[in-house]
């Protein structure tokens, strides 16, 4: 190995350090979780990362690999939403809030009533209105208002792996996958700051130096270098968004020009590369106040973005399955009672686990039984359970039809159409049944499963080879495998016609 890249990979719940060669083959890999730091807010605790636990296990895990291989390269990718704020001496000064905390309706009001309806603004910026601190414009305010004397110590303020990547070399900046992803700040047509910026009075605290994506910020400094043990000429990145890097090695195969890549996991993320340059096409008035957007690629192209929590639901109701049931298995079924539920058309399950995001955002959680409607919450406590419940295949199969639909309409949202090729990878490739269901929804298209592994990583690694030797993307191309494993089409029946009257149970307000 004649030059290896160090990845560091911050999910939500997993932290990743890796180590890739200079052909992208992953050598080595550490992980650990970090429980979040609670904090005293408003109306309770509030969660935060700990960030300096995270740095402490950086270091002590890049150093190691700095003795076993000649590391030329860092990047950095992460979940998306999040922010750090940072003082005059480069020390983090305010709490790094986890996204997940709902500040309350309250709070939502006056962001908007600050910075613009959440129409206009998914209408400028592309961001759609989400719950708790998912556009993270929301976080910056949110500490200007609960903790205002540590905010005031900021000098700037960095999107995630923007804030590692300045860990690492003292350079602030700012690129755009994670700028452009439901964050508020950017507006996409314009390629400058959004109205937003001013009306929270913070653009005297946003990096001033843009950086591509898959270009070097600058080489690591000389005190962090001493730190991990690595030589001064080490390059490191600007940092990557996370879906954006998952994405890149499907654009660098380039197999396909038309497709969308179905990310699958506790939010599926259904993207779809614009190579029109043309971001104005999103609107749409059928995508406003739908969880509907535009992220930017790793090249810093359009892709359009329709993202619902999948993985949450399924995790939510199979979990109460099994509670309900006391058993630990895992429910299974097949296509035969998918079909039978099609054609009774009695029984149905409609999303808002997680409330007012996804492309159903009036639909409130829960399961229509024989002209009966269970909320979700009174399933949760044992008021009251729909006999579904007590029949493991119509109960597994009714979950992966409710899936299956939001998937179909998600990718309709981002351009599908009779040309268009679909991939689905992550977490949802185990299961086969909403797979085969999702193939045969589109009997003309191709759709697949793919055996690409830790795409987001991988991407991550490409962003940093791509500035380390100057090559292309395409270029790069040739060191990613990615098969195609198609899925099985099954005709059935009714399927329009379930639709119909799903969608119109998903769409009532309750």
């Amino acid at each position: 190995m004649k030059q290896a890249i160090i990845v560091i990979d911050i999910g939500m719940t997993n932290k990743k350090i890796a180590v890739y060669d200079e052909h992208l083959v992953q050598r080595e890999s550490v992980y650990k979780e970090f429980s979040p730091i609670m904090i005293k807010g408003p109306s309770g605790d509030i969660p935060t990362h700990d960030i300096d636990g995270m740095k402490k296990w950086f270091i002590e895990n890049i150093r190691r690999f700095a003795k076993e291989y000649p590391v030329r390269a860092i990047s950095v990718t992460a979940h998306g939403a999040t922010f750090v704020c940072v003082d005059e001496r480069g020390s983090v000064c305010a709490p790094c809030i986890f996204y997940t905390y709902e500040p309350g309706e309250d709070f939502h009001r006056e962001f908007y009533e600050k910075c613009g309806s959440p129409e206009s603004l998914q209408a400028t910026t592309y961001t759609p209105q989400f719950p708790a601190l998912l556009n993270y414009a929301k976080g910056i305010l949110f500490l200007q208002k609960y903790f205002a004397d540590r905010f005031a110590r900021t000098t700037v303020i960095l999107g995630f792996p923007q804030y590692w990547s300045f860990w690492l070399t003292g350079k602030k900046a700012y690129e755009p996958t994670y700028l452009a992803c439901h964050s508020y700040l950017w507006n996409q047509n314009e390629h400058t700051w959004s109205t937003v910026v001013d009306n929270l009075g913070i653009r005297n605290r946003m990096p001033e130096t843009y950086i591509p994506t898959c270009n070097s910020l600058g080489c690591i400094s000389a005190q962090t270098a001493k730190e991990l043990g690595l030589d001064e000429s080490v390059i490191v990145t600007a940092g990557i968004h996370d879906s954006n890097a998952s994405l890149l090695p499907y654009i660098a195969r380039g197999s396909d020009k038309d497709f969308i890549l179905n990310s699958t996991g506790t939010w599926c993320v259904c993207m779809h590369p614009d190579v029109s340059e043309n971001a104005k096409s999103f609107y749409n008035p059928d995508d406003i106040g739908k969880t509907v957007f535009f992220n930017r690629s790793a090249l810093d192209t359009p892709v359009k973005t329709a993202i619902f929590v999948g993985g949450m639901e399924v995790d939510t109701y199979v979990r109460l399955y099994q509670k309900i049931n006391k058993t630990d298995a895992f429910p299974v079924s097949d296509m035969q009672t998918v079909q039978k539920i099609l054609s009774e058309k009695r029984v149905f399950l409609v999303p808002g686990v997680l409330p007012e995001s996804g492309v159903f955002p009036l639909s409130a959680a829960g399961i229509y039984e024989d002209g009966i409607f269970y909320p979700l919450n009174e399933m949760l406590s044992g008021k009251s359970v729909p006999k579904v419940f007590f029949n493991e295949k119509l109960f597994f199969a009714l979950l992966d039809i409710s899936i299956a639909i939001q998937t179909e309409t998600s990718v309709g949202c981002v351009g599908f159409s009779d040309t268009t090729s679909l991939y689905t990878e992550g977490g949802f490739r185990k299961n086969r049944l909403y797979n085969e269901l999702l193939s045969s929804i589109f009997p003309s298209n191709s759709v697949a499963l793919t055996t690409m592994k830790e795409a987001t990583a991988t991407g991550c690694a490409m962003s940093a080879l791509m500035a380390l030797t100057g090559k292309s993307c395409t270029e790069l191309g040739d060191f990613i495998k990615i098969e195609h494993v198609p899925i099985k089409k099954t005709e059935i029946n009714d399927y329009e016609a379930y639709k119909a009257a799903w969608l119109t149970a998903a769409q009532i307000k309750r």
